[in-house]
C-alpha cells in the first residue's frame, strides 16, 4: 500500500470531496471490485476504479481485441488488435501503468454456471459490463446467494440503462426481469453504439460504485435509469419497492442459473460476428504447446501465450487455455458441432 504522503498527494482532489474524504479514500484502498466484461463499459469502469485507488480489481473477460472494438473500448490500441491480445491482458498492462499501487487480477475466462461462484465471490462489489442477459442472471444468482451488491449497466445504439442492486435491501435483477428476454435483442453488433454513451453509462455506474464502497448508501440512485442521449431523453423508474416475495432468487433461494438442469457443452452464437463459442460443461484445460504441435500439420497455426488460432478450410478455430473454443466463419450450429467434435472431441 502507498505511504500516507503519497496517498494524500495522489488522491488529494478526491479526498477534498467531502463525501469521500480521507476516511472514504482509506476504504477505497482496501476495497475489492470485480468487473465482468472488459469491452466498452468495462474499460471505462476499470479506468475509473484504478484511478480512484480501489485496492484490488478483478477483470473478467473471455474475448480478444479486434479492430472494430477500438471505436469505443478506450483502453485498447491497434497493436492489441493486430496481436489478438486478450482484453483482460491488454487492459491489465495499460492499467498497471496508470496506478502501480492497485492490485489487478486478470481472469481470461467465460463466466458460466460451473465457474461463476469461484470467479465472482470474495469481492465487495460486482460491476456488470457485459452485453449478455444470461450472464446478468448468473451474476444475480451469485450476488443474491452470497449477499454481494452489484451494479447493472447496459449500452447499445444511443440508449443506456443502469441500476444498483443490493440483495435483500433492493429488488434483485429477477424481481425486475423474471426471465431473459426471448429472441434476439439489440446488440452493438446489430444496431451499433456511439462511444460517448459508453462513457456516460459507465461513469454513472462508477459513481454509484464509489458511493457503495465508501458506505454512503443514503445517496445511492434508487432508480432503474434509462438514457437516450441522441434525443436527450432521461427517465428513471423508482424500484425500491419492487421486491417480489415470490422471486425465485431473493424470495425462494432457488438459483436456477447457477444450477442448470443439464450439464453439456454450451454452444452460443455471438451475434453479428459469424462466430460460435463452445464452453465446456465441466472444467477442462487445453495445453496450447501440445495443441500447436498437434495442429501444425492440419492448417496454419497462430499462437501467443494466451490463445491458439487454427485456420482450416474457411474457418478459424480459436482455443483458450480454459477449454473454450471460438469457431469463426459460421453461425450454423451443426457445422460448429462437427468442427468441435473433429478437433476437440465431444
Amino acid at each position: 500500500m502507498p505511504n500516507n504522503d503519497r496517498i494524500h498527494t495522489r488522491y488529494s482532489r478526491q479526498i477534498l470531496f467531502p463525501a469521500i474524504g480521507r476516511e472514504g479514500q482509506e476504504k477505497l484502498l482496501t476495497s475489492h471490485v470485480t468487473i465482468v466484461g472488459m469491452g466498452a463499459l468495462g474499460t471505462v469502469l476499470a479506468n475509473h476504479m484504478v484511478r480512484a485507488g480501489v485496492g484490488k480489481i478483478r477483470l473478467i473477460d473471455r474475448d480478444f481485441v479486434e479492430e472494430s472494438n477500438l471505436q469505443r473500448q478506450m483502453l485498447y490500441d491497434e497493436n492489441d488488435a493486430k496481436n489478438h491480445m486478450p482484453k483482460v491482458m491488454a487492459a491489465t498492462e495499460k492499467l498497471r501503468s496508470v496506478n502501480s499501487g492497485v492490485e489487478i487480477e486478470p481472469e481470461l475466462a467465460d463466466v458460466h454456471a460451473a465457474n461463476a461462484e469461484k470467479l465472482l465471490t470474495g469481492t465487495d462489489l460486482i460491476l456488470d459490463a457485459t452485453d449478455n442477459f444470461q450472464i446478468r442472471f448468473l451474476i444475480n444468482d451469485v450476488a443474491v446467494k452470497h449477499h454481494i451488491p452489484w451494479i447493472y449497466g447496459g449500452a447499445v445504439s444511443s440508449k443506456g440503462m443502469f441500476a444498483v442492486i443490493r440483495p435483500y435491501e433492493t429488488p434483485c435483477f429477477r424481481c425486475l426481469f423474471n426471465q431473459p428476454p426471448e429472441g434476439r435483442q439489440e446488440t452493438c453488433d446489430t444496431v451499433g453504439v456511439i462511444g460517448p454513451l459508453v462513457h456516460i453509462v459507465a461513469s454513472y455506474q462508477a459513481t454509484e460504485a464509489l458511493k457503495l464502497l465508501v458506505g454512503d448508501t443514503e445517496h445511492l440512485n434508487p432508480n432503474l435509469e434509462h438514457l437516450e442521449i441522441w434525443q436527450n431523453v432521461h427517465s428513471g423508474m423508482n424500484i425500491q419497492n419492487a421486491r417480489n416475495p415470490e422471486c425465485p432468487a431473493c424470495g425462494k433461494q432457488h438459483f436456477e442459473f447457477l444450477n442448470p438442469a443439464t450439464e453439456e457443452e454450451q454452444f452460443t452464437t455471438l451475434c453479428g460476428r459469424d462466430t460460435i463459442q463452445i464452453t465446456p460443461a465441466k472444467e477442462r484445460r487445453f495445453n496450447l504447446d501440445e495443441m500447436e504441435k498437434q495442429f501444425s500439420s492440419l492448417g496454419r497455426v497462430e499462437r501467443n501465450k494466451f490463445l491458439l488460432r487454427l485456420h482450416v478450410d474457411s474457418y478459424v478455430l480459436i482455443f483458450f487455455p480454459d477449454g473454450r473454443v471460438l469457431i469463426q466463419g459460421t453461425d450454423d450450429m451443426s457445422v460448429a458441432r462437427s468442427l468441435y467434435a473433429r478437433y476437440v472431441g465431444m
